[in-house]
């Protein structure tokens, strides 16, 4: 079976490049079923979180693929509303039991508070605790910009291990990618291919509609998915799609079989706008709705 290729965290920890995301608002109940398609496809890598409220059923998938613990690399995420010490540990002790683990491989922070920093670095010591402790094996941020990165590196311990930012072609973040990679940090993608467009009402289209990743996907005879997928691992990023479609969730897995010309990755990186689709982490505090883009306040224009 094919495998992704691993990525070394800066604890020596080694994490798949491509994984399977479960974000879906919609369908809950699906989760389970695909988390289970995923695995069996080769996925290796979950990510889920306590907001996305599918813990519970990412762990009955899991358990349900017959694949070895020790085989998955599973990631999961403090939400705001849990920050704090004593909080944070309660959260991650809720979290294992919905997912019906005994450790996580990824711990992150959802999101930062701007507004109570201090919120975001003592729950962040919390998770120094958790991989002390031995309940995580490597602990991380979520939509840290640099200067809060910088921020919470100068008031931590424990470096992060991975930040986890909305990235794709549309958004490529270049300073994010390179104040991570100054401090030995492994950039992640969420909504790599684009999906965050979906849930935008302004938006006319998408990465995966733009004639430059139309016709690459044609002239390699793959899809426009893959092509941006591609175009991640090829930039050493991780990615962690999602799909409830059993077809598109193989496609998505389906990228090792091919390389982009460095013209390619350009022509892609040209795609950039500069601007998210995303909330942005600035914007963002514990009355805010981060995951509903463009009806909360703290959703970039």
């Amino acid at each position: 079976m094919t495998t992704s290729p691993l990525l070394t965290l800066n604890n020596g920890v080694r994490m798949p490049a491509l994984g399977f995301g479960t974000l879906d608002r919609t369908s809950p109940e699906r989760i389970r079923g695909a988390a289970e398609a995923a695995i069996a496809k080769g996925y290796r890598l979950i990510d889920t979180a306590a907001s996305y409220a599918v813990e519970r059923q990412v762990g009955e998938g899991i358990r349900r693929s017959g694949i070895a613990r020790s085989e998955l690399f599973v990631t999961t995420k403090l939400w705001i509303s849990d920050y704090g010490h004593e909080q944070a540990l309660r959260a991650c002790d809720v979290s294992l039991r919905k997912l019906g683990l005994d450790y996580l491989d990824l711990y992150l922070l959802h999101w930062p508070v701007p507004s109570d920093f201090e919120a975001t670095v003592v729950s962040f010591r919390a998770a120094e605790k958790l991989l002390a402790d031995g309940r995580v094996r490597a602990i991380g941020v979520s939509n840290f910009s640099p200067k809060h990165l910088q921020n919470l590196i100068e008031r931590t311990r424990v470096l992060p291990a991975v930040n986890q930012v909305e990235l794709h072609p549309f958004f490529i973040q270049r300073e994010m990618r390179d104040a991570n990679s100054r401090h030995g940090v492994v950039t992640q993608s969420w909504s790599p291919i684009g999906g965050v467009y979906l849930k935008n009402p302004t938006a006319v289209r998408g990465p995966l509609d733009h004639p430059c990743v139309v016709e690459m996907a044609a002239a390699h005879g793959k899809t426009r998915a893959q092509i941006v997928l591609r175009w991640h691992l090829q930039h050493g990023l991780s990615v962690i799609p999602k799909s409830l479609r059993p077809d598109r969730i193989a496609e998505n897995f389906d990228i090792f079989d091919f390389e982009l010309a460095g013209n390619d990755i350009a022509a892609i990186d040209a795609l950039d706008t500069g601007r998210r689709a995303g909330p942005d982490p600035d914007r963002v505090d514990t009355n805010c709705s981060v995951e509903r883009p463009r009806t909360s306040r703290c959703q970039i224009d």
